[in-house]
């Protein structure tokens, strides 16, 4: 029997209730008919949007425990792939604005715009590179 995407990502899952575990599925089923789309569009209803509400909110479910699944279904792929394994990633930057920028991690100092004697105005920049 041919596993869906679904199923194959989600097989290393658990998020401790079988029923935390199929609405994960479920979730991930629509989010991956409509990509992008906001949650109320994707569940297309709203017992759907609040049961995913209530997904979010549950005490048992945590980014870790979601992904793990996903972890373990990509080390069966590379596991199963001979010779070199391309992967892609892009570089995201975090900015926060801080009185104190050493407290969250000082990245850069940015010009801003002209100020009224001229000069420009200049701010540091707190945040994370990734």
């Amino acid at each position: 029997m041919v596993q869906s995407w679904v199923e194959a990502e989600t097989a290393e899952c658990d998020l401790g209730d079988a029923r935390l575990n199929r609405r994960l599925g479920a979730m991930l089923e629509a989010l991956g008919e409509r990509p992008g789309k906001s949650l109320p569009t994707a569940f297309q209803d709203w017992s759907n949007t609040k049961a995913a509400y209530r997904f979010f909110s549950n005490g048992n479910v945590s980014e870790d425990k979601i992904l793990a699944g996903h972890f373990a279904a990509s080390a069966l792929r590379i596991s199963a792939t001979e010779g070199a394994i391309l992967i892609l990633q892009d570089t995201t930057e975090f900015s926060f604005k801080r009185s104190v920028p050493q407290k969250v991690g000082f990245t850069h100092v940015s010009t801003g715009r002209k100020i009224k004697d001229g000069r420009y105005q200049k701010h540091a920049v707190s945040g994370l590179l990734c």
